[in-house]
């Protein structure tokens, strides 16, 4: 039998003959609140498309509430997230008021937790990583401002100008207690289960569309994003040297060179977006690429998303990587897109 998670580890650390391992991910809108709830829908969701590594799909919010901010559980208003009540930031002297959390007492990262450690137990056969946002994007969502140029969700009282740029030095207290907030969160994760940890196998680090298009430049990513993104990273590995960091970078012009550096093993930004670079680009870190999230929708084009994987791994040949789709697939998704997508698995 195919040994599924020692395949994964074998390409993030360039050993591997099998040339790529095949998933998907998905907010499970309906499944999102509970940890027995959600870890149920996202191993039926592994298991039906038979994805070959697991990328956890939280829904996106719950940082927010770790901080206070507050969701209508039951009203997504059609969309992937729930509709907000208030956010926790709704003026520039209210970033004085995040503060570092115990993870384990938390009763969101707690369910988070619970939830990770039932899926890795679920999937034991499979490589599991959970997803953690950069403590810059946990900062903004916090006060509901734009992750990503043009995000149409987010309804602030404030601009990015107020909560960071204006006060830098309380901005960047804050970013620092989310960094060690979530730190202890990934420690917690990737500490195997006999020492108290959830035993995952890493985790997927979003930077979200934070450096997209010039939303922050490259000397405003490191003012306010790469110290408080090397705490995080760092912790990962220092908690479990085999455990692995795959980073995303979301949108358009998202510069993945930028975080081809140590301790990134995974690379994943949008191939199909203005100003990224195609797969084939030369980077350390192992690309996480396939076909474009958005031809995954019930009405997608099932053959254009057949050309685009056949393409990407053409496109790979002879340098192992992971395939999967540019960003999160849309909910609902096309079953056969999705179907597509498993059928294209090498064993």
């Amino acid at each position: 039998m195919v040994n599924r998670r020692a395949d994964f580890h074998a390409i993030v650390n360039h050993q591997s003959r099998t040339p790529y391992l095949v998933s998907a991910w998905q907010h499970l809108v309906g499944h999102e609140y509970g940890a027995e709830e959600f870890a149920k829908a996202t191993i039926d969701f592994v298991n039906r498309w038979d994805w070959e590594w697991v990328k956890i799909n939280p829904r996106a919010i719950y940082y927010a509430e770790a901080w206070g901010s507050r969701y209508d559980r039951n009203d997504y208003a059609g969309f992937v997230l729930p509709k907000k009540i208030g956010a926790a930031i709704t003026e520039p002297d209210d970033v004085r008021g995040v503060k570092e959390l115990d993870v384990r007492d938390n009763e969101y990262f707690a369910e988070a937790l619970a939830a990770a450690a039932l899926i890795r137990h679920g999937l034991e056969d499979r490589a599991v990583l959970q997803t953690v946002f950069s403590p810059l994007s946990v900062l903004l969502q916090i006060a509901d401002l734009p992750l990503y140029p043009g995000d149409d969700y987010a309804t602030a009282t404030l601009r990015v100008e107020d909560l960071i740029f204006n006060q830098p030095d309380v901005a960047k207290l804050a970013l620092a207690n989310i960094a060690r907030t979530l730190a202890s969160y990934a420690r917690a994760l990737v500490r195997p289960e006999s020492e108290g940890g959830a035993g995952l196998d890493g985790v997927f680090y979003a930077l979200t569309g934070t450096v997209s298009e010039g939303y922050f430049d490259a000397q405003r990513y490191l003012e306010f994003s790469e110290p408080y993104d090397r705490i995080v990273i760092d912790a990962v590995h220092r908690a479990n040297p085999d455990a692995v960091v795959l980073l995303h970078t979301c949108r358009a012009e998202s510069h993945p060179n930028w975080f081809d550096v140590k301790g990134v093993d995974l690379l994943q930004w949008d191939q199909y977006q203005p100003g990224n670079p195609q797969v084939d680009a030369d980077l350390t870190a192992v690309p996480v690429a396939g076909a474009p999230y958005d031809l995954f929708t019930p009405d997608g084009d099932v053959e254009q998303v057949r050309r685009e994987l056949a393409k990407t791994i053409a496109l790979r040949t002879g340098k192992p990587f992971l395939l999967a789709p540019s960003c999160t697939v849309p909910t609902p998704a096309g079953d056969e897109a999705l179907q597509a997508l498993s059928d294209i698995r090498v064993g």
